[in-house]
Order: structure tokens, then sequence, then C-alpha cells
């Protein structure tokens, strides 16, 4: 056995010496090992979504919803996941998702993280509310891009957008959904909000323009520092005809985040963006919203020959990745398990829930009869 299915292998020859993984590997059973491990803020902030959680549920019920149907003698014994986005080469169609404040749950955080997917060659996306700046991530090494919160004041936005693609960011990834927070219970009852606590700022606390427009340095008045952290990344809205400003400051792929209606897809291709993440930022932002899945076959059908489509939200399993690919996504964002990796076993736990997701995705790739995910169409699937 090769390729990313080789992990189970090492796994049970591990077993010979009485060894076990780090923490489970069964994708329903690692959040609730995490809680038991973890604070109650930090867990329900990575845990949690907007309102009751209804739209959390509904990204899950929508896999449930497609099934694979396994095709046999399809000669799958050799398998090759390998393949490009925007540029980027990768060793299989997943990236890690944007996730911010990752300090709260590891103190390495989002250099754990960098470490880990650089060690397997899989792309970051790096939060601007990561817990470390930008250029101490880029130093680990690995392919990645930059996740942009769009700051309200240009000359910010400018210097971020500087930074990031002097570091060798090499696709911006800008999150539309999220310009102020939801409702979001289970950090209300603990009234936990890491940012407060400067957490999560080291992006703007360590940027030149950021920092001009500060009588103090943060060092000097905390509190003051993070007021102007709050108005300016929380509580203001973009409009379609604000987006040739990031073309003016950002000279690689552009990909737009967030996207649930074809018409904004459309809107985005249009406006000469080159890709789109079909994403509800994991059932955080919109409580009742559609899940991501039941977005992602129409907006295919109304821009995939235009960009390229992305995908996050509710990816568990192997068989999550496959079923998305089919319906048309070029790649997908792994979110929440990754992050429980990074709790439970910092570098190694994020790298043990990484192998964990490719070696399924490698296996249920070749168990149902597929060579490559450019195998993966509609057909593959039924709807029950």
């Amino acid at each position: 056995m090769a390729g990313h299915a080789q992990y189970q292998n090492e796994i049970y020859l591990r077993g010979l010496a009485d060894e076990v993984p780090p923490f489970t590997t069964d994708p329903t059973r690692v959040e609730s090992v995490a809680e038991a491990a973890m604070q109650p803020g930090p867990f329900g902030y990575v845990a949690g979504g907007a309102g009751s959680g209804d739209t959390v549920r509904a990204n899950r019920e929508a896999f449930a919803r497609w099934r694979l149907v396994p095709r046999m003698l399809a000669d799958a014994t050799t398998r090759d996941l390998s393949t490009t986005v925007l540029g980027t080469e990768m060793p299989a169609p997943v990236l890690l998702a944007p996730v911010g404040v990752q300090s709260i749950v590891h103190p390495d955080g989002e250099l754990a993280t960098a470490r880990a997917a650089a060690a397997l060659g899989v792309p970051i996306v790096l939060s601007t509310a990561s817990s470390y700046p930008m250029e101490d991530v880029a130093a680990v090494g690995g392919p990645r891009w930059f996740q942009l919160y769009w700051p309200k004041e240009p000359d910010v936005c400018a210097s971020l957008l500087h930074r990031a693609k002097r570091a060798g960011y090499r696709v911006l990834v800008v999150t539309l959904d999220t310009w102020t927070l939801a409702w979001r219970p289970r950090d209300l009852d603990q009234a936990y909000l890491p940012f407060l606590r400067a957490t999560g700022v080291a992006n703007a606390f360590t940027d030149p323009a950021f920092l001009a427009g500060l009588e103090k340095s943060p060092a000097e008045d905390q509190a003051m520092a993070v007021l102007r952290w709050v108005s300016l990344f929380t509580g203001t809205d973009k409009r379609w005809d604000q987006l040739p400003f990031l073309r003016e400051h950002w000279d690689g792929p552009i990909v737009l985040k967030g996207i649930q209606h074809p018409d904004d897809a459309r809107r985005a291709a249009d406006a000469g963006m080159d890709g789109l993440v079909v994403s509800n930022h994991g059932g955080r932002q919109v409580d009742g919203a559609l899940a991501s899945l039941d977005a992602l076959p129409e907006i295919v059908a109304a821009v995939g020959d235009r960009l390229e489509v992305l995908f996050d939200s509710g990816i568990r399993t192997g068989a999550d990745v496959v079923k998305a690919l089919a319906l048309g996504a070029r790649a997908v964002l792994l979110g929440r398990p990754y992050v429980y990796g990074l709790a439970l076993g910092g570098e190694e736990g994020v790298r043990h829930a990484v192998r964990g997701l490719l070696a399924d995705l490698d296996l249920t790739l070749g168990l149902s009869g597929h060579r490559t995910p450019a195998d993966l169409t509609p057909a593959a699937l039924r709807r029950v």
C-alpha cells in the first residue's frame, strides 16, 4: 500500500509494539475527545455555531443525503490524489481552512499547524486573526495562502496585503460572511471573546499602518489597541464595487469565501475573481442557512467553467471529500478536525488528524472505483 493510505499500515504495524495513535481515528468521536481535554471557553469557540446550531447540523445532514455508488474492477490499485489549484501544487485536493486564535487551544497555535502542514505538503490558509504574525508562520515553510478579514481602513488593508505577498502567501482568500460576529450562544454563555484579551491580533499589532493610528504602542496601552482592532475589523459590511481595491493591491489569485447563492457566484466571476469558496463558515454566522453542500451543485453549474470553486463547512471524513469533489468542488478546506488535533497533540496532533483524513480519502477514492480526483463526477453519487 502506497500513498496517503500508507498511514493505515503504519498504525497497524506500530500496534505490534503496543503503540496506538495519539488520539482517536474516528471522526465522529474526536470532538468529544477534544472537549474532555479542552477548557470550556476555547472548546466552545471552536465547536460552536450561530444561534441554535441549526446550520452546523444541516452541514452534516447534507452529506448523508448523498451516497457513494462504488464501482468494481476499476484498476484502482494505484492512485494519484495530487492536484494544482490556482497555481499551488498540493498532494491532495485538501487545504487547512483559516481558523483564527489557534493559541487558545495550544500555545504553539498556527506555528504548530504550519509545521505539520509543511511536513505533509498540505497548504494552509492563514487567518488574519492569527495568534502569530504572518511572517513568523511563513518562516516555517510550506505552501501558504492568506485569508483576509477586510479592515475598513484602506491603508491597513493595503499594508496587510503587501506583507502577505512579501512573505510568500500565494493566494488571497477574502472572507465575506463575517464582517460582524453572529449571535453565538456558546461564546456568550462563557462571555468568551479572545480578541478582547489581545489574542488573535498579532497581524494587526505588528502592522505599521495599524500602529500609525495609535498614540501609544499596544504594549503601553493594550486596551486602546484592542479597541482600534475591534473598530477596524468588525461592524462594517463591504460592497461589490470595492473589489477593485483588492486587485490593485494583490497581483495573485483572489478567492471570495462565503458564497452560497449562484447569483453571488456569477457576480464574483463577472468581477474577475479567480475562485470562490462555497461556505457558510461552518455554521458559525447565519443560523438556519442553507447547508454548504446543498449550495454547491447549483454554484458549480453557474460558474464552474469561469473560476475555481472550492468548498468548506462540514468536512469530517474521506467520504465527505469525495462527495464534495464529485459535486464539482476543485478542493476542500478542512477546519475543526485539525484544530481538535492541535488541541490534543500540538504539531503531532495536527499531523495525525490530517494524515488520517488523507488516508481515509485515498482509501475511499480507490474502494469506490476511482484513481484520481479528476475521475469523480456526479455519476459517482446517488441522492437519497
